[in-house]
């Protein structure tokens, strides 16, 4: 009696159409496997890098950001690699791209209506200058890739890529 009452109770509790996939007893599906742990990241330095240039070499080449005739030195070297090459050209147009920066600065500080912007900006385009060669020198002393902002894009766009291979 009491049995049946029980029975009956959990007849009206069901719902009707059953619960599922599980309703039929099947165990739920096991979780995915983890996936194993990943390498450690290890940094690759191409072949023509500065990295694996001489040190006199790449001296020259950082001095050429704050010393922009040290540049045509560094290019003027028949042996030196696609980077060195490269870093050269860019310190070039660092220079050329300050002093043009400068020159439109100046032009712009003689009109009379829109100098007050210009003449706002004239004193600090100098140590903007220095610091910015400074950093990027250290930078090439120290192997890095050095990419600066306009003059990289240009420089890239009329070298031969290092990867390419001839």
């Amino acid at each position: 009696m009491l049995a049946e009452r029980i029975d009956a109770a959990r007849r009206s509790n069901m719902i009707n159409g059953g619960l599922g996939p599980s309703s039929a007893g099947a165990q739920p599906p096991p979780p995915p496997p983890t996936p194993p742990p990943a390498p450690p990241r290890v940094t690759v330095i191409p072949s023509t890098a500065l990295a694996n240039v001489r040190p006199e070499t790449r001296a020259l080449v950082a001095l050429s950001y704050p010393l922009w005739p040290l540049a045509l030195l560094a290019l003027l070297d028949a042996k030196g690699s696609l980077a060195v090459r490269r870093q050269a050209w860019q310190a070039l147009g660092f220079n050329a791209g300050m002093w043009g920066f400068g020159a439109l600065l100046s032009a712009i500080a003689a009109i009379p209506v829109l100098n007050f912007g210009a003449l706002a900006l004239l004193p600090f385009l100098v140590p903007v200058w220095i610091v910015a060669s400074v950093v990027y020198a250290f930078r090439v002393w120290s192997g890095d890739d050095v990419s600066v902002p306009i003059v990289s894009d240009w420089v890239d766009a009329r070298m031969p890529s290092p990867t390419t291979s001839n």
